[in-house]
């Protein structure tokens, strides 16, 4: 029996979401894998299927048809085979989000942020989630600023903070939904080169959705989504297509 070297699988995914215009099919038979360690993005219009398919992939979202296993910590998970108490624990455990709108709590310091997911999860004692907080805003370059709350920095500072935040309980994969979107091309850039160190320093695994083609040579790999399908990869040093991926 092969071993897949794959930490996500999806396969056969379709989401069809019931409107009052009648069915609208957001994902359909949408197949691929992420290797470990790899840097995918999901390239896409407004509307193509990018932030349904990382609802999928998390779990967020229910699926129609289809299956995504996720292999990590050491076990292999069909993430839609998990009831909601399940999924709670594994996303805690296994996947770190980040948002284009950060989504800190603004009435908490930024360390006091970082340290919300360990508090949650209680993997950690408080001493010690504090000064893992500490460490991970000194890896975004932020440890001078930990004191401080959200509305006392930068957009691009909030931003290095919630990917801090996301790394909080050390998780193998990091899923990013437009996380440059509302960003200059400068501080975009500097967010780019954070993903590209917690990929080749850090061994993490990112799936990051944006709506700008212009990105695509930054991936490993890149995937394009047109009306919730996958219409052509893009490998590290090459360019193939395949219409209508299978």
């Amino acid at each position: 029996m092969k071993v897949s070297s794959s930490i996500i699988e999806v396969k056969n995914l379709t989401k069809v979401y019931s409107t009052e215009a009648g069915d609208f099919n957001a994902l359909h038979d949408v197949n691929f894998q992420v290797k470990k360690g790899e840097f995918l993005g999901v390239i896409g219009k407004s509307g193509a299927g990018k932030s349904t398919l990382l609802n999928m992939i998390t779990g967020v979202d229910h699926l129609t048809s289809g299956e995504v296993l996720v292999r990590a910590n050491g076990h292999t998970v069909s993430v839609h085979q998990l009831d909601e108490d399940e999924l709670a624990l594994w996303r805690g455990q296994t996947l770190g989000v980040i948002f284009q709108s950060f989504q800190l709590l603004p009435m908490l310091t930024l360390v006091e942020n970082v340290m919300m997911p360990m508090d949650l999860c209680g993997n950690f004692k408080p001493r010690e989630s504090r000064e893992r907080a500490r460490e991970l805003l000194a890896l975004v370059e932020l440890e001078d600023q930990m004191d401080k709350l959200p509305t006392q920095i930068s957009g691009g500072q909030q931003q290095r903070v919630a990917i801090a935040r996301a790394l909080a309980n050390d998780p193998p994969i990091l899923v990013a939904d437009e996380p440059t979107g509302s960003l200059d091309s400068v501080t975009a850039d500097h967010i780019f080169d954070v993903f590209e160190h917690l990929v080749q320093d850090r061994g993490k695994t990112i799936i990051m959705v944006t709506h700008d083609n212009s990105l695509g040579p930054r991936f490993t790999r890149s995937l394009q989504i047109v009306d919730g399908e996958v219409v052509h990869l893009t490998e590290a040093g090459h360019r193939s297509e395949r219409k209508r991926m299978k």
